[in-house]
């Protein structure tokens, strides 16, 4: 039986270990991916990218959201959209302009604003389109091509199960990422990981697993349960990259206060590296909660911090030291 620290192959690419970093939409750009690969992930995944935006030039995706840090080790891009000639083109223009390895394709989100054009989890029930938009993705990037999908559309449905196959066996799809929920319940009740072992022991190729993975106990347990090629970490590593290094073995205690401040101090820097110092700073408001709760902090600190305007000023109200600003 494999373990979580052993490398594995996805089609010519050595992926050091099992526990990857999942596509976090709205939250997975360089320096997510960045501080999951610090403490251990063996890839990452961006967040979803919408294929008419990149074909269409639209310059805030281009810049921000197809951004990679140079010290970024394996990377995919993750895109959606629904049209084939339109994927082509911007997959084509991923391989051509960004140093992304793998292209993964985004068919499970169940948000009604992406399912409503046809994309995202809206897939799952037009699988000739499915097949289509992988082929072509595969056809314009030249880069191996992965695919994100659920179980099925609404509770009891399973036909994710099978378009999984055939993403692999027609349209070449180099693997699989199964969330074994229903798109209808977004992220809400237990996975199936019984029809999740199935996918795995019968599909053509690696597939990864995803969905209600949190603590390292639990992970550990369904890895060993359904025998993916590896696991995808999401929500639960939120402001807490150290699930990283407990998951693969290498971190026994929870981090300490100041390494915690530490680390968000990180995040903040970066933020402002990536998005200036005023959109930094209000970017940055969906972090720290998932930090604070690490903390233990109080209400009032959460509320202060909400209302923050600054990064110095959050530094402040958290008690960090000052530090040159990222430029």
């Amino acid at each position: 039986m494999a373990s979580l620290t052993d490398s594995w192959e996805l089609e010519g690419i050595t992926v050091p270990n099992r526990v990857l970093l999942a596509p976090l939409a709205g939250i997975g750009n360089w320096f997510v991916r960045l501080q999951a690969q610090r403490y251990g992930a063996g890839m990452a995944f961006s967040e979803m990218v919408s294929s008419h935006a990149i074909h269409h030039g639209n310059e805030k995706t281009i810049t921000e959201l197809l951004r990679l840090h140079p010290d970024e080790a394996i990377v995919s891009l993750q895109l959606f959209g629904q049209d084939p000639d339109v994927m082509r083109s911007a997959a084509a223009f991923v391989a051509q302009n960004t140093r992304a390895n793998v292209i993964d394709l985004n068919m499970g989100c169940p948000v009604p604003k992406v399912c409503k054009t046809g994309a995202g989890a809206a897939l799952l029930k037009d699988p000739e389109t499915a097949i289509a938009v992988t082929q072509a993705a595969r056809e314009g990037s030249g880069l191996p091509v992965t695919v994100k999908i659920r179980s099925g559309s609404t509770k009891g449905d399973t036909s994710g199960f099978e378009l999984a196959h055939r993403l692999v066996d027609e349209a070449g799809a180099a693997a699989i990422t199964f969330h074994p929920r229903a798109a209808t319940v977004h992220h809400k009740g237990v996975p199936d990981y019984d029809l999740a072992k199935e996918l795995a022991a019968s599909l053509r190729a690696p597939m990864i697993l995803t969905g209600g993975l949190r603590s390292p106990q639990e992970i550990q347990r369904v890895f060993d349960h359904v025998q993916p090629a590896a696991v995808m970490l999401a929500r639960g590593s939120l402001g807490n990259p150290w699930l990283f290094e407990s998951v693969l073995g290498e971190r026994a205690d929870a981090p300490e206060r100041d390494e915690i401040l530490a680390e968000l101090d990180w995040v903040m820097r970066s933020a402002v590296e990536h998005l200036g110092e005023d959109r930094g700073a209000r970017y940055l408001r969906k972090f720290y909660p998932w930090y604070l709760q690490l903390l233990g902090s109080d209400r009032t600190t959460q509320d202060a911090l909400q209302r923050s305007e600054s990064v110095v000023q959050a530094r402040s109200i958290l008690g960090i030291s000052q530090l040159s600003a990222v430029a």
